[in-house]
């Protein structure tokens, strides 16, 4: 019995109809007249659009969409302008590891090299940071090049997967059959490799567990905590990925990020077995690639990570395994001859010393002390909340106080991107509309992609945003400070009332001045049922959770008249 004929599809079509193939339920975009047959399509297709107001937001909420779920975040933008705005995303899922495509409006076939309107290479633009760059010039080709592209951005090392759309091939038509759902493949630890790791555990009398980048799942992270349980395994998470491991384990010892607890830092450095799982340890979790020495590292390192371009990639291994995450945690629960409590103590310890790192937050200039609203919130928020956050040195007392335990979830940029935090906290409370979800910023990364709080208005998204202003571009001034102390340049900033712009776009809006003030605030903003902000004023003397702008500059000064 022959297969029935596929009807004929225009390319707009074609595109949504991949998109459903692949269980697409939710997309971001801005629209465009270069993707008018896509926007079309879409209008009858059984797909959460959220439209938003800048490309960058929009592809940072793709982003969210992807770290939350694992498959790849979808995000259309028009051709020029429109993907050099979205092109800050793509960076983010790039360097975060995160599956997400961008689909990109683009001149017709035959206006090539004229330099028509808005015409770009994206090849040229995008090569160096998305994972694959492809324009789809034959319409019948869409299901086969839209399937690959989902396999690129979810297999091996995650990232992001850029497709450009001649506006004209959009509107032609083709009889073709849609592609199948895609699955990637999950490499798992040879069981060679396993007996070769469960001896070094047996010989090892100091080893340290480190774990990061994507393709987690909660089952992988119940398996390794069920086998550090076992093991007594000391388990650190890497830079922002603090949420791969529950902080309330006690194996937990702690996140080696910017400013690490420096008992952790010490215990990195001193392990005589290091594994490392799915994470990298570039410059930010590695101090600036001082804990671990290159190429050969003094601790014996085994690497486990799902792309075996990055095994060895900055640090040679002795043992290297290609597995995700969820494949060698179940091998890891499978390994009955590893030792059983052997690190009990110096595990306990670890996890002690986490607690202490976290606990007190200094006493530092200002009526606001910004440590202690963080801690509050932390024994207020239920396990299921989604903390997002961007950039800046506003970040460093989330990192360190808020102790992520249970099923909560962080999305923040490990690329150190501003402007991440609101449109990522759109997309959370968009996905997961039963969750709290807090959106910390500074006010120099607020409004890098604060416009989006329209569309959290626009959709009733009712996401909190803690906004912390302290005047300045904070993390430059303290590293001018640092460097050129004194001669302050280009980082004030004269910012608006946050609180009235929060109600002008209809949401909720308070401005808070003393740490009294902030939990009621806080409250009445989860209550208020709106898109809301609380504009919290800092002292700018508190640049850091422990010191203050004047001790950095005088320590400097101090430095220069020796």
């Amino acid at each position: 019995m022959s297969t029935p004929r596929p009807a004929p599809r225009t390319g707009g079509q074609l595109i949504v109809d991949q998109l459903i193939a692949q269980k697409v339920d939710r997309i971001t975009c801005v629209p465009g007249e270069s993707y008018l047959a896509v926007l079309d399509a879409l209008h009858d297709a059984d797909i959460d659009v959220l439209v938003c107001r800048n490309e960058g937001g929009a592809a940072m909420m793709a982003d969210a969409y992807g770290k939350m779920t694992g498959r790849p975040g979808i995000c259309f933008v028009t051709r020029g302008p429109g993907a050099t705005n979205a092109s800050a995303g793509v960076h983010i899922a790039a360097q975060d590891s995160t599956p997400l495509i961008l689909f990109v409006g683009q001149i017709e076939r035959g206006m090539r090299e004229r330099e028509a309107f808005q015409e770009l290479d994206y090849k040229a633009v995008f090569g160096s940071i998305a994972k694959w760059v492809v324009e789809i010039d034959q319409v019948e080709r869409i299901p086969e090049l839209i399937s690959r592209a989902f396999r690129v951005a979810m297999q091996g090392r995650p990232g992001p997967v850029v497709i450009a759309l001649p506006e004209d091939m959009l509107m032609e038509t083709a009889e073709v059959a849609d592609a199948a759902y895609v699955e990637p493949a999950a490499p798992a630890p040879a069981p060679a490799d396993m007996t070769r790791l469960a001896a070094m555990l047996r010989e090892a009398e100091n080893p340290l567990l480190i774990i990061g980048g994507t393709r987690w799942t909660p089952e992988a992270t119940a398996e390794l905590a069920d086998f550090a349980a076992r093991s007594a395994l000391p388990i650190a998470t890497s830079f922002r990925r603090a949420d791969r491991f529950p902080s309330d384990h006690p194996c937990y010892v702690g996140d080696v990020g910017i400013g690490p607890n420096p008992k952790l830092a010490a215990r990195v450095k001193s392990a005589d077995l290091l594994i490392l799982l799915g994470a990298r340890m570039s410059e930010m979790p590695s101090s600036s690639y001082s804990l671990i020495d290159i190429p050969t590292p003094t601790q014996k390192l085994v690497q486990v990570h799902p792309s075996a371009d990055e095994i060895g990639r900055v640090y040679q291994p002795v043992l290297g395994i290609e597995a995700t995450p969820g494949t060698f945690a179940a091998a890891l629960s499978q390994m009955t001859d590893a030792p059983q409590g052997k690190w009990e103590e110096t595990t306990r310890q670890g996890h002690a010393d986490y607690l202490a790192w976290t606990e007190t937050p200094a006493k530092l200039p200002g009526t606001f002390q910004y440590g202690e609203a963080v801690k509050a919130l932390r024994d207020l928020l239920p396990e299921d909340t989604i903390i997002c956050n961007g950039a800046g040195n506003y970040a460093t007392w989330l990192h360190r106080y808020f102790r992520l335990r249970g099923r909560m979830l962080h999305l923040a940029p490990t690329s150190g991107s501003m402007g991440y935090g609101v449109p990522a906290a759109v997309m959370a409370k968009r996905q997961s509309p039963s969750s709290t979800v807090v959106a910390f910023a500074g006010d120099g990364c607020y409004l890098m992609n604060g416009q989006e709080f329209a569309t959290a208005v626009q959709y009733e998204i009712p996401l909190i945003v803690v906004l912390v202003d302290n005047g300045m571009y904070g993390t430059i001034r303290m590293h001018q400070e640092r460097e050129f102390p004194g001669r302050v340049s280009a980082t004030k900033l004269r910012n608006p009332d946050f609180a009235a712009y929060a109600r002008a776009f209809g949401g909720h809006g308070e401005t808070v001045e003393t740490t009294e003030d902030f939990l009621p605030a806080f409250e009445r903003a989860q209550a208020s049922g709106l898109p809301a902000i609380l504009h919290c004023k800092i002292d700018p003397e508190a640049i850091t959770p422990s010191r203050t702008l004047t001790a950095i500059r005088d320590e400097a000064l101090a430095k220069q008249e020796k």
